[in-house]
């Protein structure tokens, strides 16, 4: 079994076209699929149903596709790490975050690496926590900024380093959702909500929220990504449970705290309201390359100075320094 041969099958399997994939590796189309046929020799199994202009993937293809492309990132990630070993002048960091934490400070973290390393490669997947836990678990990711607790049992090491407060988002011009300076779940019930798309952990925990209540949600439209649901809420189509931080920037939000009892939040603290937990994950079959591990090194700095200098976003702490 050849790398090559890998490569190919996963360029067919996902373009479902020898034609289309042979262009797209700049290859003549008879020599990738006599490389397919070796490949399927050797592991004596067809991996494609071949039918004229339709091209599905076996039983046997379906089960390569996942490991086959682990392979190549994992081959990928080694041979940028032999080249990260001159100085870290040259290298890549592919790191995932969810879209409150690229629209907040995460910003400032890459601005500081990009200034201490700018020969590194900075890719960036923004995305809801369990597509990330699933992009990093493929190898698609070397780090990526999950929520806990992670759905599963992914094979994945996690340091929890940021706890984040969620508040109810409504426009300033209308009415405020309540006299109260804090909204409890049962608010909710028979209010119009944004609602993020599936994939997203604040859907899930908004409705696990809401059903513990004894109520079910009621959307006034649901589908978006952070900028959209905010967006929708400002033009007053509903609220939304968003994390504090997103808010910044947005004078057209207020954003009212959540709890889950009236008995601590009249004594003025969060209490068991809405919060999560930010992790900075990685998988634990594969070493972290070079400029991942420098990434989590400046990561740490930045987070532990900003904590010192109160200038963490508003309703966000730090939790521990990580354990590098």
């Amino acid at each position: 079994m050849q790398l090559q041969q890998l490569a190919y099958f996963v360029a067919v399997a996902e373009v479902r076209h020898f034609t289309q994939a042979a262009e797209i590796l700049r290859v003549a189309q008879p020599s990738l699929s006599k490389q397919i046929r070796a490949l399927e020799n050797e592991l004596n199994v067809s991996l494609f149903r071949r039918a004229r202009g339709n091209i599905t993937l076996t039983p046997a293809g379906e089960a390569l596709l996942p490991l086959a492309k682990r392979i190549l990132a994992d081959v990928d990630t080694a041979r940028l790490e032999v080249q990260e070993l001159a100085g870290l002048k040259r290298g890549r960091v592919r790191l995932g975050a969810t879209p409150s934490l690229c629209a907040g400070l995460l910003a400032d973290v890459l601005r500081r690496f990009h200034d201490t390393y700018p020969g590194i490669q900075l890719i960036v997947e923004e995305g809801g926590s369990r597509d990330l836990v699933r992009e990093l678990t493929r190898g698609s990711l070397d780090l990526a900024l999950v929520i806990l607790p992670l759905q599963g049992d992914p094979p994945l090491d996690t340091t929890p380093i940021l706890r984040e407060y969620l508040v109810v988002a409504s426009p300033v011009e209308q009415r405020s959702p309540t006299r109260r300076s804090y909204l409890r779940i049962e608010d909710l019930q028979n209010r119009p909500l944004v609602m993020f798309r599936p994939g997203y952990d604040l859907r899930e925990a908004t409705i696990s929220a809401c059903r513990a209540a004894g109520f079910e949600p009621r959307f006034a439209v649901e589908g978006g990504e952070m900028d959209a649901v905010l967006r929708f809420v400002e033009v007053g189509l509903g609220i939304a449970v968003v994390p504090s931080m997103v808010l910044a920037g947005r004078p057209g939000l207020r954003g009212t705290p959540l709890v889950l009892a009236d008995d601590e939040a009249r004594r003025g603290r969060h209490g068991p309201g809405l919060l999560r937990t930010i992790a900075l994950a990685h998988r634990k079959d594969v070493e972290l390359t070079h400029a991942a591990r420098a990434f989590q090194e400046t990561l740490q700095a930045f987070l532990a100075e900003a904590a010192e200098a109160g200038t963490l976003p508003p309703g966000v702490e730090h939790l521990v320094d990580l354990d590098l």
